[in-house]
């Protein structure tokens, strides 16, 4: 019996990073985690940073530990969050730190790009929505503060088109990710070279874009000596949520999602992008999918909030124990508006929410309990709000709605999701990012021959739950 194709998934988000083997037996999709260690960006000269190349050694100390278990794969891929970038030089070498979307740099940029073009062209070109963390609004950081980094830089590389550099040598973009930046042209699904030339950035800096399921090449000769063997490197929608919606295991045509992790991302999967006034001004965005599908979402800001108040409690408190407490409390009398500035990088989030409910004249949460209820209600009466402006812009009408990641085995957050939207929230893969990533690469290699197919043994291989709402 010939041995089945292994594909191994890295999936790095902002606390940690895993790495997934997978492969296809009977139809169904198995897969064991090898690999599985920290991250988090940690203040360097003054501002918040990522460890990519710590990132870089702990894949290929993952890649070397299949070597050990005798689980050698025949294929790679790496997906993480968006936004974020390094510059590289002429020799090939990084310039600078790798800064995180988190970091206090991009303040004030927004009013310095308005110097160049509106907010309504900008979305019509690109159809982002408006968040100060945008690429975009990065790069005007650095031209601003650090311009000698741009007169030396060769190439701008997204984390995960960093990494995969540093696996394979080869440099390109790939193409989900890339449209985060809001320097993609929705419609033309290029760079927008004339909005880049208006933003006073060098053309150099802009990559081939490629697609996922591109094979990239093998690893690099030193890369491979170190793992104990070479495979090739696939991409996968490179962009997390872009994974997270290849692994939807949805039957129907029309459906809504929300990928649930550190971020919410709450939407549907499109052929066309809307970059009209109506969904600017709903806060709507249109990133690219797998498949040339677009990704219409809106990016709400998701458990970053309790995962922020756990840190702060011990660790002794687990996530399960904060969704007990936050039961035991019960609703709070105070409703929070979870995508407000001030939770998107507080030095404390506790205190945080707690100012919130003061300045707008409602009671303050103290126990543990009392603060991850009021998050929790505040998550899901912004899904609501997401899934009603879904319906008013589309006029499609979804009954249920497709919980995928880390988000989907909390089981409170669940049931209120269901209350506030009404729908049958279906929940599951935990693991939906790293299942898409595997996916692709098995889309790739010819085990599955559409989507369709993969979805299908989606919801063949893994526990998917149903919640519905209660009557009213």
């Amino acid at each position: 019996m010939d041995m089945p194709q292994i594909s191994l998934a890295v999936d790095i988000g902002a606390s940690s990073g895993k790495m997934l083997l997978g492969w296809v037996e009977e139809g169904r999709l198995l897969t064991e985690e090898v690999w599985r260690f920290p991250n988090g960006a940690k203040k360097q000269g003054g501002r918040r940073c990522w460890d990519v190349d710590g990132l870089f050694d702990q894949i290929v100390r993952g890649l070397a530990h299949c070597a050990e278990i005798g689980k050698i794969p025949s294929s790679v891929g790496i997906d993480t969050w968006a936004v974020d970038f390094v510059l590289i030089g002429r020799d090939g070498r990084r310039l600078g730190d790798a800064v995180c979307y988190r970091d206090h740099r991009t303040d004030g940029m927004d009013k310095k790009l308005l110097e160049i073009l509106s907010e309504e062209e900008l979305y019509a070109r690109t159809g982002i929505q408006k968040q100060i963390f945008n690429t975009i609004y990065q790069l005007l950081a650095v031209k601003e503060q650090e311009p000698e980094l741009l007169e030396q830089a060769e190439h701008l590389l997204l984390i995960p088109d960093y990494l995969h550099y540093r696996l394979t040598g080869q440099i390109c973009t790939e193409y989900t990710n890339a449209t985060t930046t809001a320097l993609v042209n929705a419609h033309t699904r290029d760079w927008d070279w004339e909005l880049i030339d208006r933003l006073g950035l060098p053309r150099r800096l802009f990559c081939k874009l490629v697609q996922p399921g591109e094979r990239l090449g093998d690893l690099l000769p030193d890369v491979a000596r170190r793992a104990g063997y070479s495979c090739s490197v696939v991409l996968p929608a490179t962009h997390d949520t872009g994974s997270a919606v290849l692994a939807v295991p949805a039957q129907e045509e029309n459906f809504l999602f929300l990928s649930s992790g550190t971020w919410s991302l709450i939407g549907m999967e499109r052929c066309e992008p809307d970059c009209s006034a109506q969904s600017r001004a709903a806060n709507f965005t249109n990133e690219g999918g797998y498949g040339g599908t677009i990704r219409y979402l809106k990016n709400i800001m998701g458990l970053w909030m309790i995962q922020s108040i756990r840190a702060e409690l011990g660790e002794e408190m687990t996530f399960a124990r904060l969704s007990e407490l936050a039961e035991e409390a019960g609703p709070f009398p105070a409703e929070i508006d979870v995508d407000d500035p001030s939770f998107l990088a507080p030095e404390s989030m506790k205190e945080a929410v707690q100012a919130y409910c003061r300045r707008t004249g409602q009671a303050v949460p103290q126990s543990p309990g009392e603060l991850a209820s009021c998050v929790y209600a505040g998550l899901a009466a912004r899904y609501g709000q997401a899934v009603r402006e879904l319906f008013a812009l589309t006029g499609v009408s979804c009954p249920r709605l497709y919980i995928v990641g880390g988000g989907s085995r909390d089981a409170l957050l669940n049931r209120l999701t269901a209350q506030a939207t009404g729908k049958e929230v279906f929940t599951g893969p935990s693991e939906g990012t790293a299942v898409g990533n595997l996916l692709a690469q098995l889309l790739a290699q010819g085990v599955f021959s559409s989507v369709a197919e993969a979805r299908g043994a989606v919801r063949r291989s893994f526990p998917v739950g149903c919640v519905r709402p209660r009557p009213q």
